[in-house]
């Protein structure tokens, strides 16, 4: 962290932060969380995360911040993905392995089509 040696210097650490979180919370912008909690790491969570990011890597994808979570509370339908889109309705996905991690990437993240198949009622 940069010395504050005046109120302008203060300032402008809070104007930089601001900016930051702004960014972060630009509407339209496209958000993947993945449930690495205990159980979701051992149903194979690191595996889903990792098809995530080479997908969105390979695909030259940008605009999509990828996170991850504690526990999601639905132990048995781990790996969970949750996807939300802008403001929208955030949609949470089970039992994601590496492929249906992809088709999300793909068909849902990039198309705006939500795999019924997958999702779990929240």
């Amino acid at each position: 962290m940069p010395t504050i040696n005046s109120l302008d210097d203060l300032k402008k650490i809070r104007e930089e932060a601001l900016k930051k979180r702004d960014v972060k919370n630009t509407a339209g912008q496209k958000q993947v969380i993945v449930g690495m909690g205990t159980c979701g790491i051992a149903a194979g969570a690191r595996e889903t995360m990792k098809a995530i990011l080479e997908t969105i890597e390979n695909d030259n994808l940008s605009g999509i911040v990828v996170t991850q979570t504690g526990c999601i509370g639905v132990c048995e339908m781990e790996p969970i993905v949750q996807v939300q889109i802008g403001e929208g309705e955030k949609i949470t996905y089970g039992k994601v392995d590496k492929a249906t991690a992809q088709r999300i990437i793909e068909e849902h993240v990039v198309n705006g089509n939500v795999l019924k198949d997958k999702v779990i009622p929240m």
